[in-house]
């Protein structure tokens, strides 16, 4: 059973950061890619961030230079840094991973940029 745990969410004002976490229950670099993705209210799932077994990341154009994907092996644990919020930051952000063909999700955590 493959389990992706975020952490992290919160409340923060504008121009500020947080860092999110994606805990896994197997080695991340096992899988083919692992993404980030954000749901705002009202609007549909879109992706965020993501890093391929390569070593290869690609940002959506409205957190390029503002996020940024990291690792930790010996945690099993993917983060993204998150600066220089905006209130269209605002959603639940979800950790995503790709094994063997099947993706996984975890259940998210609400970011909420607001002063």
């Amino acid at each position: 059973q493959v389990q992706l745990v975020e952490s992290g969410g919160g409340l923060v004002q504008p121009g500020g950061s947080l860092t999110l976490s994606c805990a896994a229950s197997r080695n991340i670099f096992g899988f083919s890619v692992m993404g980030w993705y954000r749901q705002a209210p009202g609007k549909e799932r879109e992706l965020v961030a993501r890093v391929r077994q390569t070593g290869f990341t690609d940002y959506a154009d409205s957190v390029k230079g503002r996020f940024t994907i990291s690792s930790d092996s010996a945690k099993n644990t993917r983060y993204l840094q998150m600066n220089s919020l905006i209130p269209e930051d605002t959603a639940v952000y979800y950790c995503q991973g790709s094994l063997y063909g099947v993706d996984y999700w975890g259940k998210g955590t609400l970011v909420t940029v607001s002063s």
